[in-house]
């Protein structure tokens, strides 16, 4: 016989490969609703991205796309599946909820005192990068050009904290991976965003997928690793995720560190690639977040990281590290575009993943499911 004690700590987490499942009819109307709900835009979502993004400056797809998968979900609930749908195994883009991953990379390098303090200004700890050129011209066509990237070389970027890239108040200003920063969701009149004066770090809260891009990049040269390789070895094996998933980056977000040669990775589907994984991984991710970054025992990601995470900040009070969404009912939202949502309530031991719904009706779908005693 199994002991009671380990039979416990199974269910509530549990090993490689399956959740436990108790399948509780009393949330059939809401797993119905997710299904009746589905986003209506294109499956293929590089013909989804054309129509939404892509119409942007500089908005043509650099990174990989995937069709993806039905309306699909997970309600976990005291260790256990109390509801699902679709295909939970499936691997799809997940979008901005890779920035949830992201700044947990961060986190995990705060752990280990890579970063010692949040509030540093981040070109304390950089080097300068070298980006890879497949296809180099001759020296002589270049002479005088600047032959290294320089993330914070501007006067305003030198102000930028780990912090304001976190809680996306940076303001940085520059271009990457051929990304101008104003070309992310723009204003109107693209002239507003070329003339106006940059906001002092921190003061205005504005999302933009340039300035997540640099802080991956950011993380990435204070590891000196692939962040893939970081959050499998420290997040992703621990908590017994699977094999199936993938991190990316763009096809031009080659660098050379050390030596070797590293792809930047994105910190979402905006332009393609981010994390690609499946709902059951993504459930095992909100399962941590769930119990303070603990896993069957063992510290993950440590008290203090999440404590800023879930903390809003002055510029924004919905809004904690990316990509920590603080709602009114007293969870976080993981969300990405699709919609995308790890929903996480810890102090109902509620994790609820669900991919495909129309962003409208999400809050009417996560009433539903709290609703249920």
């Amino acid at each position: 016989m199994i002991p009671s004690i380990l039979l416990f700590l199974l269910l509530q987490f549990p090993p490689a490969g399956a959740w436990p499942e108790r399948l509780n009819p009393a949330y059939e109307a809401a797993v119905a609703f997710a299904i009746a709900n589905e986003s209506t835009a294109d499956p293929n979502l590089e013909i989804a991205h054309y129509q939404s993004f892509g119409r942007e400056p500089f908005g043509d797809g650099i990174g990989p796309f995937k069709e993806r998968g039905p309306a699909t979900g997970l309600i976990i609930r005291d260790g256990v599946v109390v509801a699902k749908w679709g295909d939970p195994d499936r691997v799809d883009m997940t979008f901005s909820v890779t920035k949830s991953f992201l700044s947990a990379t961060v986190g995990l390098a705060y752990d280990r005192g890579l970063i010692p303090d949040i509030h540093e200004p981040a070109h304390t700890r950089m080097a300068p990068i070298h980006l890879y050129d497949p296809f180099p011209r001759s020296r002589a066509d270049r002479v005088g050009e600047p032959m290294m990237l320089d993330l914070f070389g501007t006067p305003h970027n030198r102000t930028i904290t780990w912090d304001h890239l976190l809680r996306q108040t940076s303001d940085w200003e520059g271009t990457l991976w051929g990304k101008p920063d104003w070309a992310d969701r723009p204003e109107r009149d693209i002239r507003t965003d070329l003339t106006r004066e940059r906001r002092s770090a921190g003061s205005v809260y504005e999302y933009n997928d340039v300035r997540v891009n640099v802080l991956a990049l950011a993380a990435l040269n204070v590891w000196r690793r692939p962040l893939p390789e970081v959050l499998k070895t420290h997040l992703m094996d621990p908590i017994g995720a699977s094999a199936t998933w993938r991190w990316t980056g763009y096809d031009n977000s080659w660098v050379i560190i050390d030596g070797s040669l590293m792809q930047a990775v994105g910190g979402g589907g905006h332009w393609g690639g981010g994390m690609m994984l499946s709902a059951a991984d993504m459930a095992r991710y909100g399962w941590l977040m769930a119990h303070d970054g603990v896993w069957n025992g063992r510290r993950v990601i440590s008290s203090q990281w999440l404590a800023w995470s879930a903390a809003p900040g002055s510029a924004n009070a919905e809004y904690g590290y990316m990509n920590w969404f603080i709602r009114a009912d007293g969870g976080i939202a993981h969300l990405g575009n699709g919609t995308n949502v790890v929903y996480v309530h810890p102090g109902r031991k509620i994790v609820v993943v669900a991919r495909w719904i129309r962003n409208d009706q999400l809050d009417t779908f996560l009433k539903m499911v709290l609703e249920v005693r």
